[in-house]
């Protein structure tokens, strides 16, 4: 395997982990700590704020210094720093104790995505199905964290949940960097060989400069709407299934186990979605996603048991489904040497609307149900597909110029 290969590989697996140890505590939170700590689910989710704030508001500075330093050395620091955060986190014994162990895991998670997806496309022409295999180990390993919790919480107690991955992490932050020193001759040859890729612009379009302000505005609106409704989703899912599944579920590790099969599948969505943006207009598939998005969201109100098991495939297939587009995009209009920070803003914007969702969640939880949190989301995703209809035909094609 060359250098590229190998390297791809170890982005996919820190995206996964990526994903996988921030929504550990919201398995934790909804199947364990509550009846442990004697807290109730709104309170106790709080707690995961300023980690998730860290999330997106570390992006910008982190993807500086990746561009200005070392992109590689960024994502070795990634995989040892997120591991020991979060098998220091089951040291905690009060809910301070855990949200600071959140935040450390939040300050090293928020390396990845402006980091990791900038390595992801670079030297690429098609971004599409590369972005999408890297969103499907994201979202596996969102699925990963709600069935391996659920499982260690039955066996073990939460704090294995945090402690077992938190040491592969390490394991894997060592071995980055012994693979990234042993590379380093492979990779000045490679560079050399490749200069006619050097000069390309990956993705990068020569396309009107009010046009890409206007696609920016879009990117990141639709960015901000997106990471609302995903970080809803995927957070207060344990917790929808622990109320809505109850004739089908009724121990962490079936609620876990569900919560994986809706997570594992839907992953998926993104090489589909990967493969239609690189063919066909963005501009199109983004308007199929996000108007599926409002009409699952609509359908999910009220339902409980299988029928809401079943819708719940359907929406989170839409929800995942998105998250390529927008990577997409920035990669077509942005050049290799400030990608890092393009990429930086998106997630800033992303995970910063993310981590308001948490508190939000808690209020809706604790003042109503979760019936208002899917018309709100529904109503986000009609925003969506209202705002996609103005991206610029010029980006939409799939052809670069």
């Amino acid at each position: 395997m060359t250098y590229h290969r190998i390297n791809f590989l170890f982005l996919n697996v820190g995206h996964f982990f990526d994903h996988m140890f921030v929504l550990i505590f919201a398995t934790v939170a909804a199947l364990s700590l509550t009846t442990e700590w004697g807290m109730t689910y709104s309170q106790l989710i709080l707690y995961a704020t300023p980690g998730l704030v860290a999330f997106g508001a570390l992006a910008v500075p982190v993807g500086w210094l990746a561009d200005k330093w070392s992109r590689e050395s960024m994502m070795a620091i990634f995989f040892i720093g997120i591991g020991m955060s979060t098998a220091f986190t089951a040291l905690a014994e009060t809910p301070l104790q855990i949200g600071i162990g959140l935040l450390f895991i939040g300050i090293f998670a928020a390396i990845y995505h402006p980091v990791g997806i900038a390595m992801v496309v670079q030297g690429r022409e098609k971004t599409g199905v590369p972005l999408a295999i890297n969103g499907i180990f994201g979202n596996m390993g969102i699925a990963v964290a709600a069935l391996m919790t659920g499982l260690l919480i039955d066996s073990n107690g939460w704090r294995a949940a945090f402690v077992l991955p938190g040491i592969v992490s390490i394991g894997f932050g060592f071995a980055y960097i012994l693979f990234i020193r042993a590379s380093r001759a492979a990779r000045a040859a490679e560079i050399a060989s490749g200069a006619a890729a050097k000069k390309a612009v990956a993705g990068t379009m020569t396309i009107d400069r009010n046009l890409i302000i206007r696609t920016f505005v879009i990117i990141f609106t639709t960015t901000a709407i997106g990471g609302f409704i995903m970080r809803s989703t995927t957070f207060a899912l344990p917790k929808i299934f622990d109320e809505r599944l109850t004739d089908i579920a009724n121990s962490a590790t079936l609620i876990g186990t569900y919560s994986f099969l809706v997570f594992a599948v839907a992953a998926f969505a993104q090489l589909a979605v990967g493969y239609l943006v690189d063919r066909y207009s963005i501009r199109i598939i983004f308007a199929a996603v996000a108007a599926l998005q409002a009409v699952f969201f609509v359908v999910m109100v009220n339902l409980t048991g299988l029928p809401a098991l079943l819708i719940s495939f359907g929406f989170m297939l839409v929800v995942f489904g998105q998250i390529p587009i927008n990577d997409v995009l920035v990669g077509r209009i942005t050049r290799s040497e400030w990608r890092s920070r393009a990429y930086a803003l998106r997630y800033v914007i992303t995970f910063s609307v993310s981590a308001t969702a948490i508190p939000l969640i808690a209020w809706i939880h604790a003042e109503w149900s979760f019936v208002i949190l899917f018309i709100m989301m529904a109503i986000s995703a009609a925003g969506t597909f209202t705002i996609v209809l103005l991206l610029p035909s010029a980006i939409a094609k799939p052809k670069l110029s």
